[in-house]
């Protein structure tokens, strides 16, 4: 069994995962995950300003702040990852959220290829709310086709530089493998998500029914964004959720 830690004053349960994120979120008996999405990307600063008024408005506190989705304007260089991962986790510092470099939020951060950002920002965020006897809800954060909390990508990367039809199938299975395996923390699998996210621009048609399909990730349908991963080189990105409460906020 994959070992899952409660958030501090959170209403869910996380599992762990690297400095700048943890690898999925569960909701507390008690409690649900609500998931809003902002009309346009807010710029980070602005982003986290506006989701505390929304948390607040809904009577927890910033420490129920549990999960969020990115985008930034291109793939960042390791280096370039590495630092805005010091200006992100500074205001999760600030509320209470990480603690002894442990951090309880998931995350995806992706790069639209098609009329992207100015700067990164928040296109979606996730919190609990109180919801007594609501059903079961988890959010899994984003993977790309490298093992995560290593020196560095580049050398653990699934085929890397391989964009060619077979290598990108082994890229999507040892990502699709990896949701399966963090979504098992919450006693999850494909059978109970709500909606399932990839992000490549690279074409998966020739394994979309033969791989995903098999696996029953297209139960719910699949949001494909034409994005890129957030690290150079790195093809291919999925996230995947069980919430019932979503909205869109007009910003």
């Amino acid at each position: 069994m994959i070992e899952t830690i409660e958030a501090a004053n959170g209403g869910y349960r996380f599992m762990p995962g690297v400095s700048q994120y943890s690898c999925g979120i569960g909701a507390l008996p008690g409690f649900a995950i609500e998931r809003v999405r902002f009309s346009r990307v807010v710029p980070l600063k602005q982003g986290f300003e506006r989701i505390a008024e929304i948390i607040k408005a809904a009577g927890r506190p910033l420490t129920a702040f549990g999960a969020c989705e990115l985008r930034s304007p291109a793939p960042f260089t390791e280096e370039g990852f590495k630092a805005f991962n010091q200006v992100y986790i500074k205001t999760l510092i600030e509320w209470g959220l990480m603690k002894d470099g442990v951090n309880p939020v998931a995350r995806s951060n992706v790069c639209p290829k098609i009329d992207p950002p100015a700067e990164p920002g928040f296109h979606a965020f996730s919190f609990t709310t109180v919801a007594p006897n609501a059903p079961a809800s988890f959010v899994i954060a984003g993977s790309g086709e490298s093992v995560e909390g290593k020196a560095n990508y580049r050398d653990h990367t699934v085929r890397l530089g391989d964009t060619s039809p077979a290598g990108m199938l082994e890229k999507a299975k040892w990502v699709l493998d990896e949701m399966e395996r963090r979504m098992s923390a919450f006693s999850g699998g494909w059978g109970q998500t709500t909606a399932a996210q990839l992000y490549t621009v690279r074409d998966v048609f020739p394994f979309l029914e033969s791989e995903l399909g098999r696996r029953g990730v297209l139960r719910s349908g699949l949001t494909w964004h034409f994005n890129r991963p957030p690290v150079v080189d790195l093809e291919y990105e999925m996230d995947c959720r069980r919430v019932h409460i979503e909205r869109v906020v007009e910003v």
